[in-house]
């Protein structure tokens, strides 16, 4: 007697022992989706709430060791976080009046710079055409020829106007109310983050303490949120620190530099090449392409923007693809791919904030991911 073969394909089974449907499963699937969108929706139009929240608590964590010395010398905590905020906001300000003179100086050159750039870009009289002129001039031949072939049928239609529309010139002015709208919207985001960060100091670890009991009743769960609570502070205090070591390296460098190779308002660039640091990726671009375009400008010959524009990018490399990779695994073995995507993700999520909060973030959540065993494999996923 034969024995019957066994069916290809089975049915999961259920915890009881039951087998489970299809449906079943495409339906998991398609409510984690839904969740995945609903949560991305949420972040995106919620931006303006969640940006000042997030941002005040990386800055938090940044200021709560300055705030706890100050309470050991006997200063109440909400004195020793109002100190502390205003302490910060003083040295901010300081540096900007120092600089003031170089940054007037270097708006009120951009007329100058643009009109010689102007100059440069031109094509002089009887100077060989370039690519970018020959395919101009080739679109041109190709137009002409288009209109020539189709001449006979625009000569049968006659006594129809033509109209021909005119690009308005760009005029600062049309820019000037928008711009003033957005000032005022990142005016006011300082003024919510500082507020948060302030209120956050102050509390210190009730906020904290509210966390342990709404874990749960059992003390496994309890000390498991403050494990993960103490991860995440410190691995969030420690990229901090590798974050402000790394710039003001960049910037002093930076400085140095372009003051030797004579290019001016040094200060200013190293200034900004200290601030565009915090941002990955994006930052180092942008400084370079900066830097190349003003010595380009300023010395009015392409190996002298090469001198300047290198000179970014050998300093942006370093501090990229040694100093900071070496700082940074000694805080949290992330992947490489998941820094970059997630830098990618949540840039399109909330534009430059989202890039500065994207490596904190997944920072934390790898710690949640760290000490609960369900999700051990995000851990693993996120890991170097």
């Amino acid at each position: 007697m034969s024995e019957q073969q066994a069916p290809a394909t089975e049915a999961p089974a259920s915890p009881g022992g039951a087998a489970l449907p299809p449906s079943i499963g495409v339906r998991n699937t398609s409510l984690v989706l839904l969740a995945v969108l609903a949560s991305v929706t949420m972040l995106r139009l919620g931006s303006p709430v969640f940006i000042p929240v997030l941002l005040g608590l990386l800055f938090s964590y940044a200021l709560s060791p300055v705030t706890a010395r100050l309470e050991r010398l006997r200063i109440p905590r909400a004195l020793a976080a109002a100190l502390v905020i205003l302490g910060l906001i003083g040295g901010v300000s300081a540096l900007v009046w120092s600089l003031e003179d170089d940054a007037v100086d270097l708006v009120e050159a951009l007329p100058d710079s643009a009109s010689k750039l102007r100059e440069v870009l031109r094509p002089q009289p009887g100077a060989p055409q370039g690519s970018i002129e020959k395919v101009q001039k080739a679109a041109e031949q190709l137009e002409q020829a288009a209109e020539e072939t189709g001449g006979a049928q625009s000569t049968v239609r006659r006594g129809v106007t033509r109209v021909q529309i005119e690009k308005p010139r760009f005029n600062v002015k049309d820019y000037l109310w928008p711009g003033t709208l957005g000032l005022l919207g990142m005016i006011g985001q300082t003024v919510m983050i500082c507020f948060i960060t302030y209120f956050l100091l102050a509390g210190g670890s009730e906020f904290r303490r509210k966390l342990v009991r709404i874990a749960g009743p059992t003390f496994a769960r309890r000390k498991i949120t403050v494990k993960v609570l103490d991860e995440i502070a410190a691995q969030i205090q420690r990229y901090l620190l590798v974050q402000i070591y790394t710039s003001a390296a960049v910037g002093l460098a930076t400085w140095l530099v372009f003051w030797w190779i004579g290019l001016e308002q040094a200060a200013v660039w190293g200034v900004m090449a200290a601030v565009v640091n915090l941002v990955p990726y994006v930052g180092a671009i942008a400084l370079t392409g900066g830097a190349t375009l003003a010595g380009f400008v300023q010395f009015g010959s392409v190996e002298m923007a090469l001198v300047v524009g290198g000179a970014a990018l050998v300093i942006q490399s370093i501090e990229g693809y040694v100093l900071t990779p070496w700082l940074t695994s000694r805080t949290s073995r992330m992947s490489p791919v998941v820094i970059f995507v997630s830098v990618l993700a949540w840039g399109w999520l909330w534009g430059i904030p989202g890039m500065l909060l994207a490596i904190p973030i997944m920072m934390g959540l790898k710690a949640v991911c760290d000490h609960i065993e369900d999700l051990r494999p995000i851990s693993e996923l996120l890991g170097d």
